[in-house]
């Protein structure tokens, strides 16, 4: 943990012997009464936290000093195609430790429908992976995460039409957003020829068998420009990834 976040409602509650972030402040990082950690409230402020006593019991006690604004979140949104359940808490969380805006997750013709069905969206493992790419990156906020039974049902909603109008002021670049579909086939050109950019970028990548022909032309009849990223054929996470960073490089975000 390289910070440790707390929800608004607990704060001010002794965290337990079990609680993990008392695990990780005692056992690993060896903090003792009086030390200071690195402290963020999810959705808040960062700073820092005093602890103020160690109970018998093994409880925590402590105190927040929180004045500092989390870092901008990155404007990108990415739309996939339902991954592997175990692909997808890895993917949730890198994609949070990245900062991207938006993770909007896509039922695809050639993806196994049953992926769709996953129960890490509602029994709270989506959160508890976006909670652990934050507190990697050091950042109190996550990701929006919505999902779509088709590639379709997104094209015509266009989320991020809302999202990214140019009177939102929460992002740090603005107007009508690029739209990008990295894939390998037969595409219109290279990610990486892609001149910079002070537009916002919305990613649409396919699950693990790809886009159909059909979301092909739809993806085109949309806007989305469709781009290599290689010859060779990436697992679904690391598309994602691999798209994110080239798109941050494009506009400034590695910078």
């Amino acid at each position: 943990m390289n910070i440790i976040l707390f929800e608004s409602q607990e704060v001010g509650r002794p965290l337990s012997r079990r609680d993990e972030r008392t695990i990780h402040l005692v056992k690993v990082l060896h903090k003792k009464t009086g030390d200071i950690f690195d402290a963020g409230i999810l959705n808040g402020s960062l700073g820092t936290g005093h602890i103020d006593s160690i109970g018998i019991d093994g409880s925590l006690r402590y105190s927040l000093d929180l004045r500092d604004d989390p870092p901008p979140r990155n404007p990108i949104r990415i739309g996939v195609g339902f991954p592997r359940p175990i692909q997808l808490r890895r993917l949730l969380r890198d994609l949070s430790n990245l900062g991207v805006q938006s993770i909007d997750l896509l039922g695809t013709d050639l993806g196994e429908k049953s992926y769709r069905d996953t129960k890490l969206l509602n029994d709270g493992g989506a959160r508890a992976a976006l909670i652990e790419g934050a507190v990697q990156a050091r950042d109190t906020r996550l990701p929006d995460v919505r999902s779509f039974r088709t590639l379709d049902t997104w094209l015509e909603e266009q989320p991020w039409e809302k999202e990214y109008a140019e009177k939102n002021t929460n992002l740090p670049l603005h107007g009508s957003p690029l739209l990008i579909a990295p894939d390998n086939v037969r595409p219109e050109g290279s990610m990486t020829h892609l001149g910079s950019s002070k537009r916002p970028v919305v990613l649409a990548v396919g699950s693990e068998r790809g886009w159909s022909d059909r979301e092909r032309d739809l993806l085109e009849h949309s806007g989305f420009i469709r781009l290599s990223m290689g010859s060779r054929a990436l697992k679904t996470e690391t598309a994602c990834i691999a798209a994110v960073i080239l798109a941050l490089e494009k506009t400034g975000g590695l910078g």
